[in-house]
């Protein structure tokens, strides 16, 4: 069953789906700057466009393009931000 999540009016979306490897979203972020926190250990990868990510503890911005990935854990926060559209899958565990 496909599950429809949005986030900041509209300006972040996903498609959430569950199969034999376990729960998953695909999302599009529109331009601007997000905050999220998890409630999984959740490991993401950038399928189209660019994002920078201020993962949690850090202070500065990483920029993560096309096949990159990045790993956020339980009950963290962590920012993204676009300066166009992008698209991402993340894996939740």
């Amino acid at each position: 069953m496909l599950k429809n999540n949005e986030y900041y009016d509209g300006k972040v979306k996903s498609i959430g789906f569950k199969n034999a490897e376990g729960v998953a979203t695909v999302g599009v972020i529109e331009a601007g700057e997000f905050e999220f926190t998890t409630s999984t250990d959740e490991y993401m990868t950038m399928i189209s466009g660019s994002m920078d990510v201020m993962l949690p503890g850090s202070k500065e911005w990483r920029t993560f393009t096309y096949g990159k990935e990045f790993f956020v854990g339980k009950d963290k926060s962590f920012k993204m931000k676009s300066e166009a559209p992008a698209a991402y899958i993340c894996v939740y565990k």
